[in-house]
Parts: C-alpha cells; structure tokens; sequence
C-alpha cells in the first residue's frame, strides 16, 4: 500500500464561509475532513484527517450567502468544498438543515454537492424537499477509479451504489472524473468507470492532476515524474497523462450519448440547459469537450450584454479592491486587462458577473490554483 509522507501545518488554515471560486460560489460553514486523499488541496491547510469543525449554522450562512458581494442570483452555490458533508452524522445534519434553510428563503440559485460518501435516505429526502420546492440541487459522485491507497476512508462501493439510487429518484448527476493520473490512466481502469457512470449520470467532468502553489512535493508522491524542477505544474490547468489524454478522443465512439466535458461551466451549463456564462464556447476548451449539438447551439445563440471599462471598474469598487488602476478594454475580444494584481476571487467575480475575460497580475499570496479561465492549458506527461 502506497505511504504518503506530507506534514500538515502546524494549525488549521480556514477558508472564507463564501468564497469565490473558478465556476462557483463556495459555501463552506463546514471545514475539516476526516478522509485522507492524497492529492487532496486541504493536506497543506491542516483539513484532512481531522473532526470537521461548523464554522456557521444553516441560518447563518444563508444570512453571509445573502450579503456576500460575490453573490448573485445566478451563480451556482457548491456546498462543502472543505469537507464531504455526507461523512458524519453530525455533517449530515448541518446539509439537511442549510438545505432546507436555501429553501425555506427562497434562494433558488442552482446548487451542487460534491460527494464520495454514500448519500443516505435523509440526504435524498432533503435534496428531493428542496428540488420540489424550486432550489435546483445537482449531486457530483467524485468517482475515478482510484484505489484506498489514495483515497484513504471511501467505501468505494458505496459511491458506485450512489449512482443507480440517485437516478432512480430523478436527481441530476454529474460524474466527476477526477484525478486523472497514472493510477487510473489504464483504458480498462476507465472503461470500468465509465461503464458505470454513463449508465446513471447526465455526463462526465474529466479533469487531470491539479496541482496549486506549494503542492508540487504532495503531488510528486503519487506521481514521481511530476518532481522534475522544469515542469511547469503551478501554471497549468491540469497535468495529465499522455494515456489519458490520447484515449480521451476515442471516448465518444464508446459512449456517444453520454457527454464528456473538461470544464465544470461547460457539464452545469448543460445539466441546467443553460448557455456558457465562462466565456468557453469557441475557445480549445470547448473544442475539447465531447458537447452535445444542442449545447452548443444553445450557446452560440446567446447574446452577452454590452460592458465598457466603467462597469470593470465599478464591480473591482463592488468587491473592495483597494486600488482600482488602469483598465484597458477591449470590447471586440470583451477582455479587460488591469493593471495590477488581483486576487484569483475578485478575477473570477468579476469574469462571471459580466461575462468578459479578466487579465491581471496574480496576487503573490495567492496559493489557489491555475485554471483555463486564467490562461492556463492542459500539461500532457509522458511515460
């Protein structure tokens, strides 16, 4: 069995109760996870292998949801990115209630809850009360194919159950196939999950190794090729292997009802028939997406609303960037390039609000990881 060696700070690092993220609003009243994956983002905060601690009642963090300047009635909310709420009792419980409290007040924004635990009757009863009443809750089965050697703690039965029970009760799944990597590139690892997930999901999400500032020895563990100095991991979107990566094009001949995105805006967009909001469509991530037809005409259809450089500026002021400088727009490309550093959040906020490309200098303290709504593109390994 595979032995990881990384030591976890000396305390505990918390993460904002709402945070903005690459796709999505975080929403995280709990943090702290008791399950042990080794390519997991928390190991260097301190969050794994330890009691989830709630940072927020149900109540309260609608109440911080509802204020935060991040927030806006369309923004997709996903809950506990700092834990799996479905791995105790006592996390269950605080899911049930902050499903029922979005409800309840009516925030009808569309919601996602990653899982690799088993969702339980009282979790499928309170997804169900709160679809019924117009909250829009999508289940991600983070299902990979990986062994316990990696993913230390999953019933990985459990999770392969969770599919055929959440499609017999109507609730959306996407199937989030992640990490792609070394351990899970062979074709008969990916079939064997794919095989499966098709059956009982809306599609897939494929994602490579994401490796964030700092990660580089945590991630060349489970993969030793990835400890060459000259690779450029920090800045990529994703590191794959050439295995995967090549398979990936002969996926649809396999499976051609069953979509496969590389971007999550692209699979929601898709589940909540929606056009792209990330400025994807006509880029090489959508070309890289196996999308339905009648995606992308939904998207080519759209019209996105008119920007100038004042309305840059006001939501930068929305947010409470300290400094607001030079901004030059350029409307043909909708890109606005600031001068200056801007937190990965604030890039991402005001990208997603108005529907533009943001470039900017990234804030040295900045440990979030690249994404393609950065610039950053796929990093293919070879064997």
């Amino acid at each position: 069995m595979r032995t990881l060696t990384l030591i976890p700070p000396a305390q505990r690092i918390w993460e904002p109760v709402i945070d903005q993220h690459e796709t999505w609003l975080g929403v995280n009243p709990i943090q702290g996870c008791n399950k042990a994956c080794g390519y997991c983002y928390l190991v260097d905060r301190g969050q794994t292998r330890v009691k989830p601690v709630e940072l927020a009642t149900p109540s309260r963090t609608v109440d911080l949801l509802k204020t935060s300047p991040y927030y806006n009635p369309q923004a997709v909310l996903a809950l506990y990115t700092c834990t799996d709420a479905l791995s105790t009792p006592r996390t269950r419980a605080h899911l049930i209630g902050l499903l029922g409290e979005l409800a309840a007040r009516e925030v009808r924004n569309p919601v996602c809850l990653i899982t690799k635990c088993a969702v339980t009757e009282d979790v499928i009863d309170a997804i169900l009360d709160a679809r019924a009443a117009g909250t829009p809750v999508i289940v991600y089965l983070s299902y990979s194919g990986l062994g316990p050697d990696i993913e230390r703690g999953i019933d990985h039965q459990a999770l392969r159950e969770n599919f055929p029970r959440l499609h017999e009760h109507g609730i959306p799944v996407i199937h989030y196939w992640r990490p792609l990597m070394p351990a899970n590139a062979a074709p008969k690892t990916i079939t064997h999950v794919l095989d499966w997930a098709a059956r009982y999901s809306a599609c897939s999400v494929a994602v490579g190794l994401k490796v964030k500032q700092g990660a580089r020895d945590q991630m060349a563990q489970l993969w030793p090729e990835l400890g060459a100095e000259e690779l450029p991991l920090e800045s990529a979107d994703a590191v794959w292997p050439r295995e995967t990566w090549e398979l990936l094009a002969s996926l649809p001949s396999r499976y051609p009802d069953h979509p496969i995105f590389q971007t999550n805006a692209c699979a929601l967009a898709h589940v909540l028939q929606r056009p792209d909001s990330h400025r994807v469509h006509g880029t090489a991530a959508c070309a890289a997406n196996h999308c339905p037809n009648s995606q992308r005409d939904r998207c080519a259809a759209a019209v996105p609303a008119p920007v100038t450089a004042d309305d840059v500026r006001g939501r930068l002021v929305w947010l409470g960037v300290p400094t607001i400088r030079a901004i030059d727009w350029d409307a043909e490309q909708r890109t606005a390039t600031v001068q200056g550093a801007l937190a990965t959040r604030d890039r991402n906020n005001v990208s997603q609000q108005l529907g533009i490309t943001i470039r900017a200098a990234r804030d040295g303290s900045d440990r979030y990881w690249s994404g393609r709504f950065e610039g950053g593109q796929p990093l293919i390994i070879d064997p």
